[in-house]
């Protein structure tokens, strides 16, 4: 990311005392030097293709109709003078330059970071008055965009009937901003909002962050502990005796079984273990790194050997776990490995984002050829030359 791309005297220890899921924050031009990151037309060649997530949000007086893509081209030419909005999910995977929008956030930790939105609308177009179950830092590209801020919301909050939005029934501004290019603003979760494009060509990006629901979380531990039972591990009462109603569940039958289920449930280090396979799970399978014949441990060290730079796929995800034991396991896209030695280290620069080489990597172990060559044949990396 270029120096220009940077926070300015941004104090991030601040920032998650004082604002982060607590109250917005408007930040004027933070950076040390705006570029907008994606054109208008790349953008809209983006909801042409297949496989990319995109709406089309067209105002029609006091609603909004919408549109799933793949849009065709032709589309954006029969659109006439109504407020529209073009949205497109997980820019960030598809442009180099809007994936370093991502860096300056990393204070947040990456399994809580989605992917970065971006929205293009003509003068009034926007989405609504709603509100979001995520963290939220609104970049303003191109163009000048209104924010009205409201109150906070939540399920017991009435919602307009509409089958694609989740628009507020009735919305009452707080505070109200007008953003300029480069300007910023942090909108916590739950917190009304409405953002209407002011004037054409209004660029909006949008860095929005992960908070799983509580059902998501157990439904996905349950079926991973379910799934790692055995069959013969049943209820049991070999000191059963008469009971007074033969209808009653007993209380000690309710607290053995109650047992059973929170015994299993409760594995840290497998909790551990299926939390990072859940939360690294790519998003956008479809952009894959994968190679056409798999590559060998011999070729990998070659390939390193000559200095060859390692790329991480721009849709993969990664993180990892320490050890109390030492090293660590690291979850690339939904799959564990356990790392020590050089490949534990290796691992840690991975997640940073590093890009790799043998100048780092002198003589590398088995194991972390062995580790390379795995992330390599799944596409959650790539030698540079093969990947562009």
């Amino acid at each position: 990311m270029s120096d220009a791309m940077t926070l300015a005297d941004f104090d991030a220890a601040a920032f998650l005392s004082e604002y982060w899921q607590k109250k917005p924050l408007l930040i004027r031009n933070p950076w040390r030097g705006w570029a907008n990151p994606v054109e208008p037309d790349e953008l809209a060649g983006l909801a042409c293709e297949e496989g990319v997530e995109s709406r089309l949000i067209v105002r029609k007086g006091d609603g909004w109709a919408v549109e799933h893509g793949p849009l065709k081209t032709a589309r954006f030419g029969k659109l006439g003078k109504a407020p529209w909005t073009l949205l497109v999910q997980a820019v960030d995977a598809h442009a180099p330059d809007v994936a370093a929008l991502i860096e300056p956030f990393r204070f947040i930790p990456d399994w809580r970071i989605d992917d970065v939105m971006v929205s293009y609308a003509t003068d009034g177009g926007g989405v609504g008055p709603h509100y979001d179950q995520y963290d939220v830092f609104l970049i303003q590209g191109l163009g000048r965009r209104r924010w009205r801020i409201g109150r906070h919301c939540d399920a017991d909050t009435p919602l307009r009937a509409h089958d694609d939005l989740r628009l507020l029934d009735a919305f009452e501004a707080v505070d109200e901003w007008v953003l300029e290019p480069g300007d910023m603003l942090y909108v916590p979760p739950g917190v009304a909002h409405d953002g209407i494009a002011v004037g054409d060509d209004c660029m909006t990006y949008s860095v929005g962050f992960r908070a799983p629901s509580r059902a998501e979380l157990v439904e996905g531990w349950c079926a991973d502990v379910a799934e790692r039972l055995s069959e013969d591990d049943r209820y049991a009462d070999p000191d059963l005796t008469a009971q007074a109603h033969p209808g009653e569940i007993g209380a000690a039958a309710l607290a053995q079984l109650q047992a059973m289920v929170m015994e299993a449930m409760a594995e840290p280090v497998a909790f551990a273990r299926w939390f990072g396979e859940w939360s690294t799970t790519r998003k956008y399978a479809e952009l894959d790194y994968s190679p056409d014949e798999a590559v060998e441990d011999d070729a990998v060290r070659a390939l390193l050997a000559e200095g060859a730079a390692l790329l991480r796929n721009p849709a993969s995800r990664f993180a990892f776990v320490r050890e109390e034991a030492g090293g660590l396991r690291l979850f690339a896209d939904g799959v564990v490995f356990d790392c020590v030695g050089d490949a534990a280290a290796f691992a840690e620069r991975l997640c940073a984002g590093d890009i790799e080489t043998t100048a780092a990597w002198a003589a590398p172990s088995d194991a972390l050829v062995g580790l390379v060559a795995a992330l390599v044949n799944r596409g959650s990396v790539g030698f540079e030359d093969e990947a562009q």
